[in-house]
């Protein structure tokens, strides 16, 4: 591309930031967690509104798509809009929703997570319709729901029932301005041991399943440190995530006992396997427990429920890929560098995009991981402007560089 029209998307981007800060701002102020999106997502609709998308569209799940361009070559962003709580509110300085601001960085729930990428996301699109960089493409900016709660439920309703199905998508989760081209997969498994209640003061007419489950932990722990490798993605994790019971009383021998376990899956490991590991323990023999994935059917804001199981494929898109190479060839002409190729640790919505249904993911967003779910949450008003400039180039270098046309 010519470098003045780079030199322009540069110099557009840096002069947004003020925009982009607004309405990153706006959107942290209004609480959005998962399946309460809606007053957020109409404040998406308003923004879209006033930079100049051709058609803007809130599906039956929730979900906005804002669209530029009627060219043939389909290219999504994403950013889901929902947010985890805000925790315990004695440890931020600020207000999580009023948040604050200063010449370099925007504090407050979502900033990073990950509705700074939204606000770069919109504001591409404001560049794209200034310097006239439509082209053979179309391009659908999507706020996607209900991520925090489950993961790709969003991107299932998108390819199966509006039936989209991009050539490639931009996930604009935080990475530090990086390129992010996989990550590991993960799912939620329940392992469940029952007893038979009785008074505490005579345990042995019972059959306590607490003190069953006990031996299940000590394996499962021991199992961590035996699961897979890869040597991009990482080991694969195991951890016991929550401990629930059941009993008359606190004078009673528990009845039964529910652990949660959290299961990150590198390249190889497969979710039968993973289940497979746990059900082969000792322990779960003798104690006759039950061990099964958990499934999701909360419904959406709009109530609509879309019910799945808890399984969030691994995935990886290779260097050589187009999507990958379109990526590293706009960050090279708009930044005159290399940029840093690497992976996520979280999980994001290309479990269904890439991980089901084969549909390739490329990771560039504002913001930084460790930034997730914390306390004082922050972005970087210079990514939201960088990351602003590498969305509005995309897809017209993608078509012009790694397509027929």
């Amino acid at each position: 591309m010519e470098d003045y029209k780079l030199k322009e998307i540069l110099r557009l981007a840096d002069g947004y930031i003020p925009q982009m800060s607004r309405f990153l701002r706006d959107m942290i102020a209004i609480p959005s967690e998962s399946c309460g999106e809606a007053a957020v997502i109409q404040r998406i609709k308003q923004e879209m509104e006033a930079v100049g998308f051709d058609k803007i569209q809130i599906d039956p799940m929730g979900n906005i798509l804002g669209f530029i361009g009627q060219g043939k070559h389909i290219i999504a962003m994403d950013a889901h809009i929902d947010t985890v709580g805000i925790g315990n509110k004695d440890l931020w300085q600020v207000d999580p929703f009023e948040g604050f601001e200063d010449d370099e960085i925007i504090v407050g729930r979502g900033a990073s997570d990950q509705e700074g990428g939204m606000a770069a996301m919109v504001y591409a699109g404001k560049i794209i319709k200034d310097l006239g960089l439509e082209d053979d493409y179309t391009l659908i900016v999507t706020g996607t729901v209900q991520e925090e709660d489950c993961d790709g439920l969003c991107w299932q309703y998108i390819i199966k029932e509006d039936n989209i199905k991009p050539e490639f998508v931009v996930i604009t989760e935080p990475t530090s301005c990086n390129i992010y081209r996989g990550h590991r997969g993960r799912m939620e498994i329940r392992v469940t041991t029952d007893g038979v209640s009785c008074h505490g003061s005579a345990p042995e007419r019972g059959n306590n399943a607490i003190f069953k489950m006990a031996p299940i932990l000590s394996e499962l722990e021991k199992l961590a440190t035996e699961l897979g490798n890869d040597e991009f993605l990482g080991k694969g994790t195991l951890t016991v995530s929550e401990i629930f019971f059941s009993s008359p009383s606190r004078c009673a021998v528990a009845d039964k006992c529910i652990i949660s376990i959290d299961r990150r899956l590198t390249a190889g490991e497969t979710w039968e396997g993973a289940l497979q590991e746990i059900m082969a323990l000792p322990s779960v023999a003798a104690a006759k427990a039950e061990v099964a994935m958990y499934s999701y059917d909360r419904p959406s804001y709009t109530e609509l429920v879309y019910p799945t199981e808890c399984y969030f494929p691994t995935w990886v898109v290779p260097k050589e890929h187009e999507a990958c190479k379109t990526l590293v060839a706009c960050y090279q002409s708009l930044f005159e560098e290399e940029p840093f190729v690497d992976k996520w640790t979280f999980s994001t919505n290309g479990v269904s995009i890439m991980g089901r249904y084969g549909i390739p993911c490329i990771g560039f967003g504002p913001g930084h991981e460790d930034q997730a779910h914390a306390p004082n949450e922050k972005t970087w008003k210079k990514e939201l402007a960088k990351c602003a400039a590498m969305y509005a180039l995309i897809p017209k270098l993608y078509v012009k560089e790694y397509t027929n046309k």
